[in-house]
């Protein structure tokens, strides 16, 4: 933390937020739902192409204060298997763009140990775009901070599908198919985000009350945070400030606080009850 507070400026609005925060409460993986380029492009009179152009800089932005400040993990839902629905100049400038930004960012990841994976049905997408993907990430396949996930060609659906017949492929390869019972684990080891932390902080700008079929499985216990703010105007000062509002929340897992319900452990109105609905 104090590294990060270093490259601010003493009483800025960003020093004083990073100074407000708790280095040993930060979430270990943040979900990001990158809306509202669109909007902000609209807002402006300008083509939303515009808008995607702006919403890189917030990306960077994000990436970098996510490692500086010691984050695990961060997802970042940048295509989804929606959004080939879209105008089809619009979604080859998504591609461009992340050409572009994969170009242009490789190295500067490299350098901030940055790993960079991409999740999602990468298969389906066009060979150039494959290509630039998998020489990012096997540029950063070494590095030991950050984990980068940029989600592509994703949806949390086809996730939970994809790691259940991976599962059970796993079985029939065990030739245990026929006594083979799906539990939470199998499915876990099988899903894109295995063996990185759980998904502690969801973050989701343009002010949506949607979580638009994004790490469906990974967010059962996720804190949500919705922001009004368009994602090209998500700064870094945004980032803290959701940061902060994520250590103001009670986390209690399906559990009680200690002592939160008087001098037992269960709620008042379960006592009444009686242990018929425990």
């Amino acid at each position: 933390m104090q590294g990060f507070l270093d490259q601010l400026t003493p009483g800025s609005t960003d020093w004083v937020l990073a100074r407000s925060l708790d280095a040993g409460r930060l979430p270990a993986h943040v979900g990001v739902i990158m809306d509202g380029n669109g909007r902000w492009a609209n807002s402006r009179s300008l083509p939303r192409v515009a808008g995607h152009r702006a919403g890189v800089e917030p990306v960077r932005s994000t990436v970098e204060t996510s490692a500086r400040l010691g984050i695990s993990s961060l997802t970042l839902y940048a295509f989804s298997v929606e959004n080939w629905k879209r105008p089809r100049a619009e979604v080859e400038t998504l591609w461009r763009l992340l050409r572009h930004y994969l170009r242009r960012e490789v190295a500067h990841l490299h350098e901030n140990n940055i790993q960079l994976r991409a999740i999602g049905r990468i298969e389906a997408l066009a060979a150039p775009v494959r290509r630039e993907l998998d020489a990012a990430m096997a540029a950063t396949a070494d590095n030991t901070g950050l984990v980068l996930n940029l989600a592509i060609n994703y949806g949390g659906r086809t996730e939970i599908v994809d790691a259940v017949n991976a599962a059970l492929e796993e079985a029939r390869r065990a030739g245990s198919l026929e006594h083979f019972r799906l539990d939470e684990a199998a499915i876990e080891r099988n899903l894109a985000t295995a063996g990185q932390p759980e998904l502690d902080l969801l973050i989701r700008t343009s002010g949506e009350m949607r979580i638009s079929n994004f790490l469906l499985w990974q967010i059962a216990y996720a804190e949500l945070y919705v922001t009004e703010t368009l994602w090209p105007d998500f700064n870094r000062t945004a980032f803290l400030e959701a940061l902060l509002a994520y250590q103001k929340r009670d986390r209690r897992f399906g559990g009680l606080r200690a002592g939160a319900a008087g001098e037992g452990s269960e709620e008042p109105w379960m006592e009444a009850v009686g242990p018929a609905v425990r």
